[in-house]
């Protein structure tokens, strides 16, 4: 395992673990209501960037982590972004996805940003590229 990777599950398995008390944060696809409804919260309070960012890389490793044990890929960085991403279908076609952009959204927006939603359109997009070699395309 990469230290990117094991960054990111040791992230995700602490977030799991730490607010056990508030749901079930199995990793489950249905999870992801929970992170959603918690950030719809978190959404509330008057956060600074500093809080964004430790919030946006928390969850949005917790939410990487569960798209990728349930529809699979690899974590990569982005320069450009200066963050991960995570990235399936590789060689054949590929499918990224940025969760700690869309968590921050969520945040700053609100429901528009549905993280549910989001990870259901990494699913649909990954079955597509199976479908059609080539097939390339960021999820923002």
């Amino acid at each position: 395992m990469g230290q990117l990777m094991e960054d990111i599950v040791s992230t995700a398995n602490n977030f799991a673990e730490n607010f056990k008390e508030e749901g079930d944060y199995d990793f489950s696809i249905k999870s992801l209501e929970l992170v959603d409804e918690y950030l719809d919260e978190l959404g509330d309070f008057d956060l600074d960037e500093n809080a964004i960012f430790n919030i946006s890389s928390m969850i949005g490793c917790y939410v990487f982590e569960t798209a990728r044990r349930n529809y699979g890929g690899e974590y990569k960085w982005s320069k450009e972004k200066q963050h991960p991403v995570l990235v399936a279908g590789a060689p054949n076609f590929s499918v990224a996805i940025c969760a700690w952009d869309k968590v921050k959204g969520r945040l700053l927006k609100g429901s528009e940003d549905n993280i549910p939603f989001y990870i259901a359109g990494y699913k649909e997009h990954i079955e597509k590229g199976r479908q059609q070699k080539g097939y390339n395309v960021v999820i923002f």
